[in-house]
């Protein structure tokens, strides 16, 4: 404090020196030092310490494709590894889905920055069982590029799983960082199976849609992430997967939702059902959340399901654009890179030079 409070009267004695004593040559560049000063977050005192981040080179085109390369591979072992037809892609799309879903565009709290999910009380929440193994997956790439943040590893691992699975290719940039406190925004944020009724589901879900910035057809476009995965009942309750070829991304959610008859799940491998109310097909091997069902119970979602049951490609073209958005909410990025012009270097050097000497007098 003393440092910089010191640097800040010095910058301001030697500006009303130069004025005094007539050397105007000399005011520009010591007002753009003094402008450069104060614009830099590590030496300005209006910013609280939870919030500066020293700055780290963000990863190179290049080692973006090596990553999401490495993810693919891991994914392909992953698959063969289980031999069981399912996949840690699905586990990989919700962790990126619910480290983002947190957001509020009231108080601009929560989203993708911060990878919070690190500590409790988030890794704890109900809506974030089982996510642990995801996070857990991308340990050993996070080894291999250290200074990539958590918070660009868990949404780009969302990302290419997606891609993986034969899905659209997901926009994506690096710039997010990582906090190293747990989050304060509350439990509660992210979508729940089940409200009580379609009428109140409904509700629900426009509550936490709308709160992100969403409206009602891109909340149907992200439910079509419901086409990979299955529900497991030591981390949700409920069981079974939404389509057929669940580690294949396709519109087959919407279709099924619209073609198959569902009804209430009643029994399970021959025994009653004592799990949460849940939906299931005609064979019982197929499951759909109350707050699926609820979508095509409205005609303002319906439309929409409809829509997509129709053309994958219109669902896939729009899914990109959606989950895109989704995966940047709560994120400042850095502006792009740029040539510093002569008076910034100027400044910059001016900068430098001062830090450099009365550093040696820091207390």
């Amino acid at each position: 404090m003393f440092y910089k409070t010191f640097q800040q009267r010095l910058y301001a004695s030697l500006y009303t020196a130069i004025r005094q004593l007539s050397y105007k040559p000399l005011l520009l560049p010591v007002g753009i030092c003094t402008y450069y000063h104060y614009k830099d977050p590590i030496f300005n005192d209006s910013l609280p310490a939870s919030q500066i981040h020293l700055p780290k080179p963000l990863p190179s085109k290049a080692e973006i494709a090596s990553i999401k390369k490495e993810f693919s591979d891991a994914i392909d072992a992953d698959v063969d590894k289980r031999g069981d037809g399912t996949s840690i892609g699905p586990t990989l799309v919700r962790l990126a889905w619910h480290t983002a879903g947190t957001y509020s565009i009231h108080d601009g709290t929560g989203g993708s920055n911060g990878a919070t999910m690190r500590f409790p009380p988030e890794s704890k929440w109900g809506a974030n069982a089982g996510l642990g193994i995801a996070r857990e997956f991308i340990e050993s790439v996070k080894q291999k590029h250290p200074n990539v943040s958590y918070a660009d590893l868990w949404t780009l691992a969302g990302a290419t799983a997606i891609e993986a699975m034969g899905g659209p290719e997901i926009p994506w940039r690096p710039g997010r960082v990582d906090c190293s406190a747990p989050t304060t925004v509350p439990d509660g944020r992210l979508p729940a199976a089940d409200s009580g009724s379609f009428k109140k589901d409904l509700q629900h879900l426009r509550d936490i849609f709308y709160r992100m910035g969403f409206d009602d057809k891109q909340i149907v476009i992200l439910a079509g992430a419901h086409c990979i995965g299955r529900c497991h009942t030591d981390a949700s309750g409920y069981w079974g997967p939404w389509t057929n070829a669940e580690k294949t991304f396709s519109n087959e959610y919407y279709r099924l939702l619209i073609e198959e008859k569902w009804t209430v799940k009643k029994t399970h491998n021959g025994k009653p059902w004592t799990g949460p109310r849940q939906y299931e097909n005609r064979d019982g091997t197929l499951m759909m959340l109350p707050a699926d069902m609820a979508m095509i119970e409205n005609p303002e979602f319906r439309k929409h399901v409809e829509a997509y049951a129709k053309d994958e490609a219109l669902f896939f073209k729009d899914f990109a654009s959606t989950f895109g958005r989704l995966l940047e909410l709560g994120v400042t990025f850095p502006e792009e890179p740029r040539k510093p012009g002569l008076f910034e270097n100027v400044a910059t050097t001016f900068v430098q030079t001062i830090r450099a000497f009365f550093g040696k007098f820091a207390l």
